[in-house]
């Protein structure tokens, strides 16, 4: 199995915190989102990734981009290993919906590609695009952090490492790295804390990565 990202891909991250989490052995193969314009756009990555974004998971013939689909393939192939998803059918659903608050609806407006428009295409200064970046992640956290109030125990849901939690500390990460105000989460934080103790979230650090740099 061949796991092609970059070591501050958000979306990569999440994918290694599942494999870890599982067991599951994985090769890294770095698609550097930066040098030389972006390895994301070579014909060799296009072919595997028309998207040109990270992560693409290769596991013999059965290609796969877009991390939270990977996770659910995952989910589905290794049943018997660490479950992401709780098995009553209501409970999954709320936990997907948290994962997909995070995926779908924070993480898309604050992506590189994104960034790089806002300042180049559009002459967006850096004062600004900080502002853009912890306005989002504020206002997506805020809903986070009130869905928790009802769901949260040691993680996400309960005392369970869910797929909520592998969607929500790469997003943290991020936020940690544009120095983000998120001292109004408390849940949030302490959730990040937690998780932040288990060797499968320690090993899929961004700077734990063979490309990390």
């Amino acid at each position: 199995m061949k796991l092609y990202g970059y070591w501050r891909s958000t979306a990569a991250y999440r994918v290694r915190i599942a494999l870890h989490l599982k067991g599951i052995a994985f090769d890294t193969v770095s698609v550097h989102l930066v040098k030389d314009g972006g390895e994301q756009f070579k014909a060799d990555y296009l072919a595997l990734n028309p998207a040109k974004l990270v992560p693409t998971l290769v596991d013999e013939a059965v290609t796969i981009n877009q991390s939270v689909a990977i996770l659910e393939y995952l989910e589905e192939k290794y049943p018997t290993h660490q479950l992401l998803l709780p098995v009553d059918i209501a409970l999954k659903a709320q936990v997907r919906a948290m994962a997909l608050d995070i995926a779908c609806d924070i993480h898309p407006l604050n992506n590189l590609r994104v960034l790089k428009y806002l300042a180049g295409e559009l002459g967006v200064t850096d004062e600004a695009k900080s502002k853009w970046y912890a306005d989002w992640i504020q206002t997506g956290f805020a809903a986070i952090e009130a869905k928790l109030s009802s769901t949260a125990g040691r993680y996400c849901f309960g005392d369970t490492v869910t797929m909520a939690d592998i969607n929500l500390i790469p997003q943290l990460y991020n936020a940690h790295r544009f120095n983000v105000d998120l001292s109004a989460f408390p849940l949030i934080n302490q959730i990040e804390k937690n998780c932040l103790e288990l060797p499968a979230f320690v090993a899929a650090m961004p700077e734990n990565q063979p490309d990390a740099t």
